[in-house]
């Protein structure tokens, strides 16, 4: 279990490969273009940088954590040695199972294999491999060096043995397991995102505007990120793709996702991360929040 195979190298994929290899584990970062693979590189010697500043890490351990970490844009190399794989794709079915199958037949028959699916059922994964039994949720929250929680989904035909070894696993990560069934959206998203939602509700049915309604929530409910900025920063498409598994599992009308959000993310405003979405995330307002800032 000291090899460690990342599939993704987007936000949580790099985040997750930073967290493995600052904990001592060699990790094979797995992507399927050598841009992507750059840009999550980057973005991990950036946070260390940032933890080196503050004095959290030494230059020597930044180096060592860059040291254990190694690309691929083949999954077949990537695996060979890996004791686990955590998948970590962008949130949609059928790119999940694609890849699931894949890593089943690539993966020595001990490798575990992990979804950091946020809402899709891990049982329907585990259902395209042939070790069913060896197919866990592994849920990071973003941004993963950072936050302490993973929550650890059990399949219907996940294994104590496994469920044991991933909740230690994650426990020397220096996380937080929590352990939870396989119901669509776990326990984080199946609470969180009906209130980002009804706020969403909240603003289309005119209540009140957007910073209103987060001034609202972060003063009035301690909250520290409102949950329209908490939406953006998510990333809205992502947002909407986890009420529709939720809906689409509970065929319940409190999660249907609210036509604002839905046309917001037709009309390609996703959050921070298309530079627009219930906030202006634009190079010239962020100037202009860098000046107001300095004016004070």
């Amino acid at each position: 279990m000291k090899n460690i195979a990342v599939i993704g190298a987007g936000t949580m994929g790099n985040g997750i490969a930073h967290t493995f290899a600052q904990s001592g584990f060699k990790v094979q970062l797995i992507d399927i273009s050598e841009a992507s693979l750059k840009r999550g590189m980057d973005t991990i010697s950036k946070n260390l940088d940032r933890m080196v500043a503050k004095e959290k890490i030494t230059e020597a351990d930044k180096a060592e954590t860059l040291g254990n970490i190694t690309t691929y844009t083949s999954i077949k190399e990537g695996v060979e040695y890996a004791g686990l794989v955590v998948e970590a794709a962008t949130e949609n079915l059928d790119l999940k199972l694609k890849i699931f199958k894949q890593l089943d037949e690539a993966c020595p028959e001990d490798t575990i294999l992990a979804s950091n699916t946020s809402s899709i059922s891990i049982t329907q994964i585990a259902a395209v491999t042939s070790r069913p039994k060896m197919v866990i949720g592994m849920h990071f929250m973003n941004p993963v060096p950072i936050m302490k929680l993973v929550e650890i989904i059990r399949g219907y035909n996940t294994s104590d043995e496994v469920t044991n070894t991933i909740m230690e696993l994650s426990r020397n990560l220096g996380k937080t397991p929590t352990e939870v069934n396989d119901y669509p959206g776990f326990v984080a998203n199946r609470i969180l995102m009906p209130m980002l939602n009804e706020a969403i509700e909240t603003l289309y049915n005119g209540v009140a505007g957007v910073e209103e309604i987060d001034t609202v929530m972060k003063l009035g409910m301690a909250h520290p990120m409102g949950p329209l900025q908490l939406a953006d920063f998510i990333g809205l498409d992502i947002c909407l793709s986890i009420l529709n598994v939720m809906y689409d599992g509970f065929k319940n009308p409190k999660y249907a996702p609210c036509p604002l959000l839905v046309n917001m993310v037709m009309a390609g405003k996703l959050g921070v991360k298309s530079g627009e979405g219930f906030y202006d995330y634009s190079e010239s307002r962020k100037a202009e929040k860098i000046a107001k800032q300095f004016s004070k």
